[in-house]
């Protein structure tokens, strides 16, 4: 597994600066999350015109030997007055192609950032890989036609994911209408369990929905899981805490995934910590090596 930090939590300073900056404190992933001066042009449904951008980030990511996600959670990018809007799940039809057009853009930035990683020839482990969710119900509408709203809007991003060799791994975010792995399931199956249709797992979502023991409640998902947000949270308040902070039970929780085969990236998901980032990432990489490689523990000497 490789430790890895999400440009949501970088502040002050230009995301691309700071990689080099997290290379060298020892993370080899980035989580990399589109947003107003970080590939915002995306926004707008098109990747033309950034080659030359997409090429030196390319570079930059292979110097400072990171693997690269692709995070789809900006607050503000498609509207700056409603967080996260519009979503899979807005009731305005024209709001909804807006956010399917947009995660299209993001599949393919996905694929292009890893074109020389030697990933993206089909789905598997290794494939790049984009994040996402449902969005919040904000209407009566009942949950059959809810779900109807987010099955249709995500046919044609699996099926441009599945074309670019690209990984989709959806969230279960609380607040939303998948919140919970099981629900996670529930969508799976309704969509026919596309190869490319992945769960990306956040460590603290689950302790904030009581999905305990959390270790317990991803089993059955273990072979699905195929990128993962680290913060620590308290029992129903979705709130990003530091690492430490909150009651993960991390150390059962990354032993589960050592021991299912999990080998991506464990990114520190701590937004509300962007003003000390560099701090964050100091600590945070420090308590991930402290629980993926804990201290040999040595008997006492005895004598005779």
């Amino acid at each position: 597994m490789r430790p890895g930090f999400n440009t949501n939590s970088i502040g002050d300073v230009p995301p691309a600066d700071a990689v080099a900056i997290l290379a060298d404190l020892g993370y080899r992933s980035l989580a990399l999350t589109p947003d107003h001066g970080l590939f915002e042009e995306i926004a707008t449904v098109s990747l033309a015109g950034l080659s030359a951008e997409i090429d030196r980030w390319r570079s930059l990511l292979a110097r400072a030997g990171m693997a690269c996600v692709i995070e789809s959670g900006a607050r503000h990018l498609l509207d700056p007055l409603h967080k996260h809007e519009p979503t899979l799940v807005s009731p305005d039809p024209s709001a909804r192609k807006r956010r399917v057009d947009f995660l299209l853009a993001a599949v393919d930035l996905a694929a292009e950032l890893n074109a020389n990683s030697g990933a993206g020839s089909g789905i598997g482990s290794d494939a790049p890989c984009l994040s996402l969710w449902s969005g919040v119900g904000r209407d009566a509408a009942d949950e059959a036609t809810i779900l109807d709203r987010l099955c249709t809007g995500l046919g044609p991003v699996i099926e441009r994911a599945t074309k670019r060799g690209v990984q989709l791994g959806f969230e279960p975010e609380p607040g939303m209408v998948i919140d919970t792995v099981a629900r996670w399931a529930m969508l799976h199956d309704r969509l026919g369990a596309p190869e490319c249709f992945g769960l990306t797992v956040d460590f603290g979502h689950l302790e904030c929905l009581g999905e305990w023991p959390l270790a317990a409640r991803l089993e059955p998902f273990a072979a699905n899981i195929v990128n993962v947000h680290v913060d620590d949270m308290l029992a129903c308040r979705h709130d990003h805490l530091p690492l430490g902070a909150g009651d993960v039970d991390f150390a059962a929780l990354l032993p589960f995934l050592a021991s299912a085969g999990y080998d991506g990236g464990l990114h520190v998901e701590l937004p509300r910590q962007s003003h000390r980032w560099l701090d964050t990432a100091r600590e945070s990489f420090s308590f991930l090596a402290r629980h993926l490689h804990p201290a040999p523990v040595h008997s006492p000497r005895s004598y005779r």
